[in-house]
């Protein structure tokens, strides 16, 4: 029994061994296995984490890619919408250029045919203008012509207008006509004086042996009343009537009792009773042939090396304000000098200055920015006329404005106003009213200041200030 209980001991103890072994090693091996686990379960949980890490990761992206699959979706719609728009402005562009290309070639057309229209009218307008000078030119001469005539007789016009002509020609025709009447008179009654019974046209001696002519009534003048009165009915016959009545004035018009007085042509006439005779007898036609016209003297004189004037010369500054004088040495018996003022135009026109007939002139600003020149005629005692002298003012250079007086202006300019005194020509000549002229950019305005009128304008559009 003991032996089997020791073998049964035995036995047990050794597994009892057994299981201390084992449970040693075992014990060993999870104290072995333990951090390889350990190891295991955080590599685990790492790789839970990193998973975990990536799958977030992963749904973000596709989060974002499915947002930016949507962006894209719209930026599609966008551009479609883009370039449906672009299509429609490029087709709205297109029809703008054909539109501009339209208004362009109208553009040109209506330029060309402006260009068109200006250039006939500046065609017209030089076409104009040398009629203008060559009317300008006629005038001038007729007028001097007219002076000249009328200097024969000592007679001045005040003002050398067409008016003041006209007038002071009319009054040396109703002159020269009463003188005539007043000599027929005279000759009527020498010859009823002498006691002739000779009917009407019979020749006479007076008591100084002229003979004398009692005129028929076919010989003797109209009546003033059915006369011209003016010279502009037949200005051709007037003149010669003019010539041929002051020739006859001449001849009867002498108060002296030794005979008539013919002037320079006397000693060409002869015996003066037989050239009388002749005159008288035959009629004004044979008193062209005693009397050479006074016209024809004038036309004449030019050729013939008549009166002339040396050393013209302008005195004075040109400039606005300033006096200029016309000034020369007459030479061969000039007795008188027409004088013109011309103010010269850069188109090459020229135009006459509206009573500047006198040698001084005061130069004004309208002649600025121009030539002026002033033309002189000379003219002796029987009204013949040299040849026509003109003289430039600055040396044949356009007219400025002093320093002083620019820098005024432009002072002027730059405020935009300007007040000044003035004198303003009411009804007359002689009534001056004092007054103040105040100019701006647009208007002008004129207060007299007597009255506290105002008389205020715009000025036109092409006009700048």
């Amino acid at each position: 029994m003991s032996s089997g209980n020791n073998s049964m001991h035995g036995l047990n103890n050794h597994r009892f061994q057994a299981k201390n072994s084992d449970f040693v090693n075992r014990h060993k091996i999870e104290t072995h296995l333990a951090p390889t686990k350990q190891k295991e379960d955080n590599f685990i949980s790492f790789q839970d984490r990193e998973a975990m890490e990536l799958y977030s990761r992963a749904r973000m992206q596709k989060e974002e890619i499915h947002s930016l699959r949507q962006q894209i979706a719209v930026a599609c719609l966008k551009e479609l919408q883009l370039q449906n728009e672009k299509y429609t402005l490029e087709r709205k562009v297109s029809e703008l250029r054909m539109a501009i290309d339209e208004k362009q070639n109208e553009a040109i057309t209506s330029a060309l045919n402006e260009l068109a229209r200006r250039k006939g009218v500046l065609e017209e307008n030089l076409k104009l203008a040398h009629d203008l000078k060559v009317a300008e030119d006629e005038r001038y001469f007729f007028m001097s012509s007219m002076l000249g005539l009328l200097a024969d007789y000592g007679l001045w016009p005040h003002v050398t207008n067409a008016s003041a002509i006209s007038n002071t020609v009319k009054h040396l025709y109703d002159q020269l006509q009463s003188q005539i009447r007043t000599s027929y008179d005279r000759i009527r009654d020498l010859t009823r004086e002498g006691g002739t019974d000779a009917g009407a046209g019979s020749i006479d001696t007076d008591r100084h042996g002229v003979p004398m002519h009692t005129p028929n009534a076919a010989d003797r003048p109209e009546p003033t009343d059915n006369m011209p009165r003016t010279i502009h009915d037949d200005s051709h016959s007037e003149m010669k009537n003019l010539l041929h009545n002051s020739q006859m004035q001449q001849l009867f018009n002498n108060d002296s009792s030794q005979g008539f007085s013919f002037g320079s042509n006397r000693e060409n006439l002869g015996n003066v009773p037989n050239a009388l005779d002749l005159r008288v007898a035959r009629g004004p036609e044979e008193m062209n042939a005693w009397f050479p016209s006074t016209h024809n003297e004038i036309a004449s004189s030019i050729s013939e090396g008549g009166p002339g004037i040396e050393g013209f010369q302008i005195i004075g500054e040109a400039t606005p304000g300033e006096k200029l004088l016309g000034c020369g040495y007459p030479v061969r018996g000039t007795t008188l000098c027409m004088f013109q003022w011309v103010r010269h135009l850069q188109d090459g026109t020229r135009h006459y200055i509206e009573g500047a007939t006198n040698p001084e002139y005061v130069v004004t600003a309208d002649d600025v920015d121009k030539l002026i020149a002033v033309e002189c005629i000379p003219m002796d005692d029987q009204g013949r006329q040299g040849e026509l002298v003109r003289r430039f003012a600055n040396d044949q250079n356009k007219i400025k404005c002093d320093l002083g007086m620019q820098s005024e202006i432009d002072a002027y300019i730059s405020r935009g106003h300007a007040t000044f005194s003035v004198l303003m020509l009411m009804d007359s000549s002689e009534n001056w009213e004092q007054a103040t002229l105040i100019l701006r950019r647009s208007i002008y305005r004129i207060k007299i200041d007597s009255t506290e009128a105002i008389i205020e304008e715009r000025f036109p559009k092409e006009v700048s200030v």
